[in-house]
This record gives structure tokens, C-alpha cells and sequence, in this order.
């Protein structure tokens, strides 16, 4: 990230809490005391969840843990802590954060690294996804809930500027009535269920978040065109747990006139450039990518073929609607600052974060959802009462 557009980013980042840095008596910054689980080679440091805190004013980054020696020594000189631990019950016990980055993207630990952190009164910024089913995620709200703690998801696109300026534009009602959204993920070679997982959780968070709770998913999963069984199902790769599936269609049901479809396969042309979310509604379209930078693009042609009508497309940037993007290449880290200064207003404010427990367990639930309709071949209303993994069933 070059630093023209690393200090753009941060005004837009320190634009977003709502508020100043909490002082003390003496008028100097409070610090909250940050700790980072890692975890090299299963998983790692997430997306730059360790870093983040470096350049965030209100944080003291105290220690590191990890198993691994090597990987260890080099997030302790990445972070510049001279404290790190192989255990992270030990650095939880001995460091007392009051904030824990659980960095890992492995899905695998997350429950029990997080139930760790309620247990200690710490705060959390999770990777995504929140964790393998639904079982484990009741257990780590209920943690949480049980000490008022909050935990923050890395979904970067719900902290973009730009979406917040598209959601004021559709409440506005100025594409109507929202009739399709249509979701796709990367569709790479982890087309299907890994894609689902992986990546479908921020497409499943942003119609949410447009649309409401879902009411039910209807959903088929084919594996080398033939729909999926139980020979089918494999452990998945990072530790996603029981996995299914190279081609997956699902569609929901939402509020009013709303209806959701999700997709995903192993494309041989196109992999990754179809993944994010358009809107279909009443008067217009509009299409995200993902990120928080991402590109929001709106025409307003009811018809939906915006060829024909030559009715131009309007580009809505992080500076507002019909504006060019200031930040040209700002990366991972300017989203990543965004939510931990968010997770920071969160707990001083004693509110949820923009992506918070219950709406990482709601992505999760939806996409749960799938598997559960494929092995009833019907329709399923959500929230789901099956709270263990569909495919272990």
C-alpha cells in the first residue's frame, strides 16, 4: 500500500469512529492492551489480522502466540513484542489482553480460541468464517454474551464507506423495490463447497444485510453432475470441516418481493471475475465487487438491459455517489483498520460491531442452509433447527 493512499485511507478509517480516543485524566490516549493468536502453517495470521494493530493509536500491542518456533520468532519481530508464547492459554493467563486478533484462517481452532478469549474478559476480531457449524457458534455467543464481550468479523465490505453511501442511495428508494440479488463466489478451483464456505460467507453477509433474515433456502449440490450423497462428503481443506460438492445453486426467500440465489462452480472460463453481488430491482442495477474498496457501479433502466437504453452507469466510491475512488490501491490493511477501529467504538459505546457474533452465525446459518435443503430435497425455513453440520448427518 503506497502511503499517499495509506493517509487517504486512514482519513476515511478515523472518519468512521464515531468518536475521539478515549482520555484519562491527564488527557493522554487510553490504550487498549492487544494480544494475536497465530497459528504458521495451519491457517497463519488471517489477512493482515496481526499487523492491523501497529497503526491504531488506541492500541498496545502486548504479545504473540503460536505453535510453531519459526513462525513464532518472526510475528514477535513483525509485531515488535518481545514477549511470545507457544501456547495461547499461557499468553491469555500471563498477558491479560483486553483485545485478541484470532488471526488463523484454519476454521478448525476458532472455537476453541475464541471460547479461551471469553473465558479471559477479552474482546475479539475473528477471521472469517466464524467456525465450522452452528453447534460451535451458539457456544461462542453464548461465551461472549455471558461477560458482555464483543467480537468483530474481518468482513471488509461492510465497513467500505462506498456500501454505506449505496445503502443510503437504495433506502432512498431510488432503484425501487429490491427484486433479485444474485450472488456468485470465485468459482476457482475451489468452485462449490469450499467456495461456499470460504467465500460465500461475505456474499451471504452483504444480502443480509440489503435484504433482511432469509425465511428459507432451496438448494442442490452436484458433484461431477451427479447431485451429491454420502459417498460425496470429505473433510475440506484448512479446516472447514465436513465438505461437499463442486457446483452449488441455492435460492432464498426474503421479506416482501426479495429473492436471493447464490452459485458457485469450478468454472473453466472466468474464475474470480464474477465473484460479488448484483442487484436486480424496480427501477435499476446495481453491482459490488467485494472489499472495502470495492467497485459499486448503479444505472437506473427498469428494463435491465442498460445496452440498449445507453442509460449510463454511475460509478458510487468511497467519496459518494457519482464520484471518483480516491484511494487508488489501498489493500487489505485500510479495511482491516477500519474494523478494529469500529471493534474499539464497539466496546467503549457498549454496541455491536458493523459485522458482528450474530451476524457472522447468520452468514454461517445461511450457508448450513444449503446442505440442509439438499439432504431433504426441499425447501428449509430458517433460523434452522439443526444445529449440527447437515453433511455429518
Amino acid at each position: 500500500m503506497r502511503r499517499r493512499d495509506f493517509m487517504a485511507a486512514s482519513a476515511f478509517a478515523l472518519a468512521a469512529l464515531s468518536r475521539s480516543p478515549t482520555s484519562n485524566a491527564q488527557g493522554k490516549t487510553v490504550k487498549y492492551r492487544v494480544a494475536v493468536i497465530g497459528s504458521t502453517g495451519r491457517g497463519d495470521y488471517g489477512h493482515g489480522l496481526d499487523v492491523v494493530w501497529k497503526d491504531i493509536e488506541q492500541a498496545e500491542l502486548a504479545a504473540v502466540s503460536d505453535p510453531d518456533p519459526k513462525g513464532r520468532a518472526s510475528a514477535a519481530q513483525r509485531l515488535g513484542v518481545s514477549r511470545s508464547y507457544a501456547d495461547y492459554h499461557e499468553m491469555l493467563e500471563k498477558e491479560r489482553p483486553q483485545i485478541v486478533s484470532v488471526a488463523p484462517r484454519w476454521l478448525d481452532g476458532h472455537r476453541d480460541m475464541v471460547l479461551a478469549c471469553a473465558q479471559s474478559g477479552c474482546h475479539v476480531l475473528l477471521e472469517k468464517p466464524m467456525c465450522q457449524t452452528l453447534e460451535q457458534a451458539d457456544e461462542m455467543i453464548a461465551a461472549l454474551e455471558k461477560r458482555n464481550l464483543k467480537l468483530a468479523m474481518a468482513c471488509q465490505t461492510r465497513y467500505s464507506p462506498a456500501l454505506a453511501h449505496a445503502q443510503k442511495m437504495i433506502a432512498a428508494g431510488t432503484l425501487g423495490d429490491l427484486l433479485e440479488l444474485r450472488g456468485r463466489g470465485k468459482e476457482d478451483r475451489r468452485g462449490g463447497g469450499e467456495d461456499l464456505m470460504v467465500l460465500g460467507t461475505h456474499v451471504m453477509d452483504l444480502m443480509r444485510l440489503l435484504a433482511g433474515d432469509p425465511q428459507w433456502c432451496f438448494a442442490q449440490v452436484r458433484a461431477d453432475g451427479h447431485p451429491v450423497t454420502r459417498g460425496d462428503v470429505c473433510d475440506g481443506a484448512e479446516g472447514i470441516g465436513p465438505l461437499a460438492g463442486d457446483e452449488i445453486h441455492a435460492m432464498y426467500r426474503f421479506d416482501g418481493v426479495t429473492t436471493g440465489y447464490f452459485s458457485s462452480h469450478r468454472a473453466r472460463h472466468g474464475a474470480s471475475s464474477r465473484y460479488g453481488l448484483q442487484i436486480f430491482a424496480s427501477r435499476g442495477i446495481l453491482t459490488m465487487t467485494m472489499g472495502a474498496v470495492p467497485e459499486i457501479w448503479y444505472v437506473e433502466d427498469p428494463s435491465w438491459r442498460p445496452g440498449r437504453s445507453q442509460t449510463p452507469w454511475i460509478r458510487i466510491s468511497s467519496e459518494g455517489i457519482g464520484k471518483a475512488e480516491p484511494l487508488s490501491d489501498p489493500g487489505q490493511a485500510y479495511g482491516n483498520h477500519l474494523i478494529a477501529l469500529d471493534l474499539i467504538r464497539a466496546i467503549e459505546t457498549d454496541t455491536q460491531p458493523k459485522c458482528n457474533m450474530y451476524d457472522a452465525r447468520a452468514a454461517l446459518e445461511m450457508i448450513l442452509a444449503v446442505y440442509e435443503s439438499h439432504r431433504f430435497n426441499a425447501p428449509i425455513r430458517l433460523p434452522l433447527e439443526n444445529r449440527k453440520h447437515p453433511l455429518s448427518l
